[in-house]
């Protein structure tokens, strides 16, 4: 991936955990690396087919001056969110953030905070058989829109499904959606996790009914487990109603650990 590179851009401002911090300010030295292909603007050699350094310096500048931290960690993290939330080429950035007049006792040339944040694309299974089951589908998009750090980009079509699991109930309504997200997997669980809560969702009985299931079926390409998640979702192979209604927005997508992508796995059903 080509990069675009901001190095050295000085802002004074009053980040900083002492009050005269606050008060007096001191400079920060800022450098950043944008994630972001360069090709059509190289060749066209127009500027609205690149991302405007100026225009992101200058929204540097603002992050920095408009509210004080306390951590220079903060501050990265500042940057990076206004990058990556205002400029959909880029992909991901690196931000670096110097504290040369940094209040320690002993002599530094400088102190500074490295971080990297990309944009990230999930996938994700959704399913309801209590109530208006569209509304509570309808529901998790727009929850998940209104999330800061995620946006939905593409949405399945919704199909009815017998249930799965052995536990006697009614149809479900099912569908698939493509994301994009700033979020870890666990930040994600936890957003998605607030959601289904918010739609009365109930963990009463393993496969039972439920007014919204939100499952996180691929993110990435990472294969991710810990206690409460697991990336891919274990069983996705063997549902028809997630493989049928992801097929159509991610055919070409390829299982990290089965290396078939999702419509060979969607026939591969049909074959059983």
């Amino acid at each position: 991936m080509d990069s675009i590179n901001i190095k050295g851009l000085e802002v004074f401002a009053h980040h900083g955990v002492y009050r005269e911090e606050n008060v007096l300010g001191q400079k920060f030295v800022v450098d950043v690396s944008m994630q972001v292909s360069t090709q059509e603007a190289g060749r066209s050699d127009d500027i609205r087919k690149s991302v405007n350094y100026g225009s992101v310096c200058d929204g540097i500048q603002k992050v920095m001056k408009n509210r004080n931290y306390k951590l220079i960690e903060t501050v990265a993290e500042e940057i990076a969110d206004m990058i990556l939330l205002t400029y959909d080429d880029v992909r991901g950035v690196n931000v670096t953030v110097k504290k040369p007049w940094a209040p320690v006792m002993v002599h530094v040339d400088t102190v500074s905070v490295s971080i990297s944040r990309k944009k990230h694309t999930a996938y994700l299974g959704l399913g309801s058989n209590i109530g208006d089951r569209e509304s509570y589908l309808d529901m998790a998009i727009d929850e998940l829109n209104k999330d800061k750090y995620t946006k939905v980009t593409r949405v399945s079509d919704f199909i009815e499904t017998e249930p799965y699991g052995g536990v006697e109930q009614d149809d479900f309504l099912n569908g698939c959606l493509e994301i994009e997200t700033l979020r870890t997997p666990e930040e994600l669980l936890r957003l998605v996790n607030g959601i289904e809560k918010a739609a009365g969702r109930e963990r009463l009985i393993h496969w039972g009914p439920r007014t919204l299931d939100i499952d996180i079926l691929l993110y990435d390409d990472v294969v991710y487990d810990s206690e409460d998640l697991h990336i891919p979702h274990v069983e996705m192979h063997k549902r028809e109603f997630v493989l049928e209604p992801l097929s159509t927005i991610a055919g070409y997508k390829r299982h990290p650990l089965l290396g078939k992508t999702i419509s060979e796995l969607r026939a591969g059903l049909d074959k059983q």
